[in-house]
């Protein structure tokens, strides 16, 4: 067979031809079969010019309209709709459905939705009848409105029958959110094949109905199923946040041999990154590198989220240099990865470097730079972020945005003037955002501020179980026994329930999950007698249980019996029983960590010489050489802008420290200058870690 090369060339080399006759296609080198043969093959853009060329040239456009609808369909295919567009235009022929529907696919492909919706009525305009093939071309992408509007279209003109169609409209119900009608018309069809099988369930899924989708999925033949069909399934449930089930799903596919895409992979990482699961993130990765696939934009950005949330800096760091030709989503997934994991220092630098590189930043970039600031206290830095996003950027702030602020303000117990903030938005606040500051009035102990918040929810009916949580313990951290027991009684009245503290732990690609009290594990006697243990290294260690932030009216062995068996502390007994010495314990909890739980961790850490790694609902807690960082300024022992120091009762300058029965208030200002850089002069050049040691004490102060 003759190759496109030698047809073009052969093409371009004919002699221009004489004035136009009826007698012209003989005078071309080949016949228009061969013409069109030679437009669908072509992938050069250059190569496609000079068909086009050589088809004016033997006036060939206007009296041939096949040729004429191929070439606007490859122009399409080579993403220049322009060219598509001024062909379709400027053909003297009538363009009839199928260049209707050639040019509808196109806009349509390109997420041009209003032009491909005009474009179908002018072809009503023009009494061009569409067809199944039109429907199917304007129902992608198409917003739920006017899909309505084609759905009736399609009715009418009795094209329900075609599975593309009624694919189609599956979908679009789908994004619009109308799980119901797509249902109906799914249940409706008289033979469902894999892409309405496919749609159906990813319907179910992004609508929340992932055991519905699951239960399709689940009915498909082994055989049946493709790897979008996995896609959508996996996809699902990590969009869902259930990706203990995607990487089951993940590994299952795998058992059966069916090959990972990289959408696959996407998901996948997303899921390890909800998890912390480090471990199966790595072995993602190396499936990556073993097999040749290359680490593009959206790849290596999906790495750098994972690493970052599984709070291995230095992996996500290397990988974000390794990326080439950055977007600004590859920059906003490092600069978010510094500021949870509290290198606050390192997140405000790297969003200079990026401007600096020509990159703009979006509302999710200053997510990033107030979440920094929240970690670090930063106050004046914040706002100066805040304002400069409308002011400099014209970025308009998000309830995010606000969330942030309200936090900083909070933390730093500038509660009237968050309160003002909130009650300043131009948009409606959230019971997220007033909960971040009940949250600041349990804090700092304004029960006054509090109540007025949570009277608002309640009476909004937008209070959910954390709403009454926050109420019932500022109660209860007041004293005030009676109202605390009243607000868990309308709780209970209420049908709310609390979200229990869960803790996850990875061990060799596993993830073992406990709830406090958790009895449930196959090791449970292992851990129980681990537990028993760490408590014996507490106690010898002069370590007192911090039973006041139990806030129930019970008796302190109560409170303490209460305190030992939290969730995170299964998990550190099960780690420290099923890895080897010396190594990582990462720890995941959905909620806040506690004080407690915070300070024996540090001692753990310290006894046993491992660096432990806890990532809660609001950060991450790195416990490693006898301190914790980054450290908060808002903990409810601490000062604003002091660290709170435990010492040895027997002698500030023992050099072992064995009891810690008064505290020390040191401010920041004594060990460097408050500024930007103060966070990373403590956290990072050991300034802090110098200064503890040489007197002779322990800091077990730190984030929660």
């Amino acid at each position: 067979m003759v190759s496109s090369e030698t047809l073009i060339t052969t093409l371009t080399s004919v002699a221009p031809p004489p004035p136009a006759t009826t007698e012209n296609f003989h005078s071309l080198p080949f016949p228009p079969s061969k013409l069109a043969y030679l437009i669908d093959s072509t992938k050069s853009f250059k190569h496609l010019l000079q068909i086009h060329a050589s088809l004016l040239r033997h006036n060939l456009l206007d009296s041939n309209p096949i040729l004429t609808f191929k070439l606007q369909r490859s122009y399409s295919s080579l993403k220049r709709l322009d060219y598509s567009l001024s062909l379709f235009n400027h053909t003297q022929t009538p363009p009839n459905v199928f260049s209707y529907s050639a040019i509808i696919h196109a806009h349509s492909a390109m997420n041009l939705h209003p032009q491909a919706l005009s474009l179908y009525v002018q072809m009503l305009t023009n009494d061009v009848v569409p067809n199944a093939f039109t429907f199917s071309a304007l129902l992608r992408g198409c917003p739920l409105k006017p899909g309505k509007a084609i759905h009736s279209q399609a009715v009418k003109l009795a094209c329900m029958s075609d599975t593309y169609v009624i694919t189609g409209l599956i979908d679009v119900y789908s994004k619009g959110g109308d799980a119901k009608s797509a249902h109906q018309l799914f249940d409706q069809m008289p033979e469902k094949n894999l892409v309405s099988l496919t749609a159906m369930i990813n319907c179910c899924a992004k609508n929340g109905d992932v055991d519905g989708a699951r239960l399709l999925f689940d009915g498909m033949e082994e055989g049946e199923r493709d790897i979008v069909c996995w896609n959508v399934m996996i996809d699902g449930y990590t969009q869902q946040g259930r990706p203990n089930e995607a990487l089951d799903l993940f590994r299952e596919m795998l058992e059966l041999n069916v090959k990972p895409f990289e959408v696959t992979l996407l998901a996948v990482l997303s899921a390890c990154g909800q998890l912390g699961a480090l471990e199966s993130g790595r072995w993602v990765h190396s499936y990556v590198v073993n097999n040749g696939m290359r680490v593009n934009v959206q790849l290596g950005t999906a790495l750098v989220d994972m690493y970052s949330k599984c709070g291995s800096l230095d992996e996500a760091r290397t990988i974000f240099d390794m990326i080439e030709d950055k977007d600004v989503v590859a920059w906003n997934s490092m600069i978010y990865g510094y500021a949870i994991n509290g290198f606050t220092e390192d997140s405000l630098r790297l969003f200079t470097t990026m401007c600096r590189r020509g990159v703009y930043p979006t509302d999710i970039t200053f997510i990033g730079l107030l979440s920094a600031c929240v970690h670090s206290g930063l106050v004046t830095e914040g706002w100066g972020y805040f304002r400069s996003m409308k002011d400099e950027y014209h970025i308009e702030p998000k309830i995010e945005h606000y969330g942030c602020m309200v936090n900083l303000l909070g933390r730093a117990g500038h509660l009237d003037e968050a309160y003002k903030l909130i009650k300043s938005m131009k948009i409606n606040p959230d019971p997220v955002l007033w909960g971040t500051l009940l949250g600041a009035c349990r804090l700092h102990g304004n029960t006054v501020l509090g109540e007025r918040i949570a009277e608002l929810l309640l009476s909004q009916n937008l209070a959910d179980s954390g709403t009454y949580v926050l109420l019932s313990g500022m109660y209860a951290a007041a004293g005030n026994w009676d109202g605390a027991a009243k607000v868990r009684a309308t709780m209970k009245d209420s049908g709310v329930q609390k979200e229990p503290g869960c803790s996850s732990i990875e061990v060799n690609n596993m993830v073992h999950e406990f709830l406090a009290g958790d009895m449930r594990h196959p090791k449970c006697k292992e851990i129980y007698a681990m537990l028993e243990e760490m408590n014996g290294w507490l106690e010898a260690h002069g370590y007192t249980p911090q039973t006041d932030i139990v806030l129930h009216d019970i008796g302190e062995i109560e409170k303490k019996r209460l305190l030992e068996v939290h969730s995170e502390k299964l998990a550190i007994a099960f780690g420290l029983i099923s890895t080897q010495p010396g190594a990582t314990i990462r720890i995941f909890n959905n909620l806040r960590m506690c004080l407690d739980c915070h300070s024996a961790t540090m001692l753990i850490s310290k006894i046993k010489g491992r660096k432990i790694v806890v990532r809660d609902r609001n950060r991450f807690h790195h416990f490693v050489d006898d301190i914790s960082f980054p450290f908060s300024i808002t903990h409810k022992h601490f000062c604003v802008h002091h660290l709170l120091i435990h010492t040895p009762s027997h002698s500030l300058s023992s050099p072992s420290p064995s009891l810690y029965d008064f505290q020390v208030i040191i401010p920041i200002e004594k060990l460097v200058r408050r500024s930007s850089s103060w966070f990373e002069a403590i956290c990072f050049r050991g300034v802090l870690s110098m200064v503890v040691r040489s007197i002779g004490v322990f800091c077990v102060g730190g984030v929660v």
